[in-house]
């Protein structure tokens, strides 16, 4: 039986990696640019399962290509102790660039005559830091050409004062126009508030990008071409309503493809039945890993205004939520702007509202009246709530 190809795998590279080419080009000819170009200073923001991680390991195997060293890391406690002490003396170490001094260590006068002893010993700056690490590091790598990018994940204002110490030093590396490149990768919500550090103004100029859907055809290329290279074939209908089931949703994509290859893995070709099928159990997985995390982030207003926007078969009027919420137009507002910068709605016409992640409207939809309950007031959703509207489907649309 012939592997499934699909890795919906929160961090894990696709088998085909679509829709992002112009991202990793961009990183790419800031690397070969040299000291000074804003592509080497670079952020991806984007809601759950767009595929942060996933670019992030795409621009550090172009950095390979390059010759380039890579660190990656992840923005959790000790980060930065971590690249002074681990990390980036460990690229010393493989360089074997251990700076070295010769030191006296004795002297004898046999006879009268004069002698001395010496002994050669490893020296590295004490204590080490952040700072004199890369700048060693950066020394050392300008002699062969070519220099060393670091990756951090996870961004979170949680770690501000190492993110201000990251900061500081890598605005000290540009200025000195060392070989040194960063790329960086959280949710928006959390980029955001480090973004509106006043300390950390280095990050407030790095070149942004937030990762939204894939194209129609990128999708159908990311199904069609794994299966294919697998020995496996999917049938034109199938393949198109698997490609119109993920909202060209990186992290959908994946769990569609998985679940529609295990339906029957030992026949040759992939059926509509078998997409069928895997539609349903992936939007059953879609829910337990995208969206509850996400909504367990989100205060009781915050769920409670992506409960009655899930009421419309498509984008909102923010007239038509306050009145479902009761509150006025400026309260709304507010929540408006929390929302989108949590990467979970988008505004898409002048007053109107829409959710940036496919199927959290049908997710809401079937889950409100329980999440109420056991909430202790379903009050809170109000009596809007049990005239939702079944949901008509949705998707990606050509």
């Amino acid at each position: 039986m012939t592997r499934n190809p699909f890795s919906p795998t929160f961090g894990v590279s696709p088998p085909l990696l679509v829709g992002r080419d112009d991202l990793i080009g961009e990183f790419a000819s800031g690397l070969g640019d040299g000291p000074g170009s804003p592509s080497r200073a670079t952020l991806y923001t984007g809601a759950r399962g767009t595929g942060k991680t996933v670019i992030l390991n795409a621009v550090q195997e172009v950095a390979k290509e390059q010759a380039w060293l890579v660190i990656s890391e992840t923005a959790t406690p000790g980060f930065i102790t971590r690249l002074a002490t681990i990390h980036l003396p460990g690229i010393l170490s493989s360089q074997r660039v251990e700076r070295k001094m010769t030191r006296l260590t004795g002297v004898s006068l046999p006879f009268g005559a004069g002698g001395a002893t010496w002994d050669t010993t490893n020296v590295h700056p004490t204590p080490l830091t952040f700072r004199n690490q890369l700048e060693l590091v950066t020394d050392t790598l300008a002699e062969h050409g070519t220099g060393v990018l670091i990756t951090l994940d996870e961004l979170h204002y949680r770690q501000i004062d190492e993110l201000r110490e990251f900061g500081a030093t890598l605005q000290h590396a540009f200025r000195e126009e060392r070989e040194v490149a960063f790329a960086g990768a959280g949710l928006p919500s959390a980029v955001s508030a480090v973004l509106n550090d006043n300390v950390l103004t280095f990050l407030q100029r790095a070149d942004r990008y937030v990762l939204g859907p894939v194209d129609f055809a990128d999708v159908e290329r990311a199904i069609r071409e794994p299966i294919e290279a697998n020995g496996r074939t999917i049938a034109p209908a199938a393949l198109d309503e698997a490609a119109h089931a993920t909202g060209g949703y990186p992290f959908l994509i994946q769990l569609v493809g998985r679940y529609s290859w295990r339906q029957h893995p030992s026949e040759e070709e992939i059926t509509l039945a078998d997409v069928t099928m895997g539609v349903t159990e992936a939007r059953k997985r879609m829910g337990s890993l995208i969206f509850e995390p996400a909504l367990a982030d989100l205060s009781d207003i915050d769920r409670t205004f992506l409960t009655v926007m899930a009421q419309d078969d498509g984008p909102s009027r923010m007239s038509d939520i306050c009145v479902r919420l009761n509150v006025t137009a400026n309260f709304g507002s507010q929540y408006r702007l929390r929302l989108i910068e949590a990467g979970l709605i988008e505004g898409v016409r002048h007053g109107e509202v829409d959710f940036v992640q496919p199927l959290l409207r049908e997710y809401l939809r079937e889950h409100a009246i329980v999440s109420a309950l056991r909430s202790g007031n379903p009050k809170i959703l109000g009596e809007q709530t049990l005239t939702f509207k079944p949901p008509k489907g949705g998707g990606l649309r050509r």
